[in-house]
């Protein structure tokens, strides 16, 4: 079986959106205080015995999320055009993270969105 290294950072931010074509009240513009965990992979350690410095993660995750924090996520891209539902996020993270991290030897492995401490989603790409 081969080795697999998981390595998993968690952070937040905060932002606002509102649904379009959606009937409820998350039509109307309110907020929340995302919680974010990234989780990335690793086949074999570096020279110093690691997968991936978690500062590395941290900081390609704060460089990402600093584009929504405290913003109304319907402002900006891809969001002007897509839905920003948790789903939406979650993929968007994982995306740009992935072009962030991934190489030969790290792959983001999967980015779960917290909408609340009891609503989450978790986004990965096979």
């Amino acid at each position: 079986m081969a080795a697999r290294f998981t390595m998993k950072i968690v952070t937040d931010f905060a932002a606002a959106h509102w649904l379009r074509d959606y009937e409820g009240p998350c039509n109307r513009l309110h907020g929340h205080n995302w919680k974010v965990e990234v989780q990335v992979v690793a086949q074999d350690l570096d020279a110093v015995g690691m997968g991936l410095d978690f500062k590395d993660i941290k900081d390609a995750t704060k460089s990402l999320i600093g584009e929504l924090d405290h913003r109304n996520l319907n402002d900006i891209a891809p969001f002007h055009q897509i839905n920003p539902t948790a789903e939406n996020i979650a993929a968007f993270l994982y995306q740009g993270l992935s072009a962030r991290l991934n190489t030969t030897r790290i792959k983001v492995d999967a980015v779960t969105l917290w909408e609340t401490e009891r609503a989450c989603v978790t986004y990965n790409e096979d």
